[in-house]
């Protein structure tokens, strides 16, 4: 009985290792088949040597599998695999890309210069921050001075100063 009792346990812990198994690596369901006959040869036999321990088992099964679920797909990342094959967020270095449109939402009304050609979109300076922008009417030489005359979200369009 004692073996029986292992071997129950054992699938248990079978199953949870397949269940992981099966989010991880592509098998078309296979895995995710073997890991639920895992699951239902634990719970016939806890079944068959007591229905108090056959119905903990389901209680332990409804726990275990959200559990360890939970488990693989906050520990994966910080696997050696799981950094391989993850993506990274995006790095914002500093004063490139679009800032935050709680920056550029008060910009209405700044002077700056063209870094770039504008045709019509382009990078300005702006006081050491560049950000695209857009050209009013066409085409901006590179070195023209701007300023802001119209905000769309993180859109700027820009005017040359005369």
């Amino acid at each position: 009985m004692f073996w029986w009792i292992i071997l129950a346990i054992f699938l248990f812990f079978l199953c949870a290792a397949l269940l992981v198994a099966e989010v991880f690596v592509p098998s078309f369901g296979l895995i995710g088949i073997c890991s639920l006959a895992c699951l239902a040869g634990g719970l016939a036999i806890f079944f068959k040597l007591n229905p108090a321990a056959g119905w903990c088992g389901v209680i332990v099964a409804v726990i275990m599998i959200p559990a360890v679920l939970v488990f693989a797909y906050k520990i994966f990342p910080k696997t050696n695999f799981g950094k391989e094959v993850s993506l990274d967020m995006p790095k914002k270095q500093k004063g490139e890309g679009i800032s935050d449109i709680d920056e550029i939402s008060g910009m209405l009304g700044y002077k700056g210069i063209t870094t770039t050609v504008l045709r019509p979109v382009g990078m300005c300076d702006f006081a050491g921050k560049r950000l695209e922008c857009v050209a009013e009417n066409g085409y901006l030489d590179k070195g023209i001075a701007v300023e802001v005359i119209k905000i769309n979200g993180t859109q700027l369009t820009v005017r040359a100063n005369s």
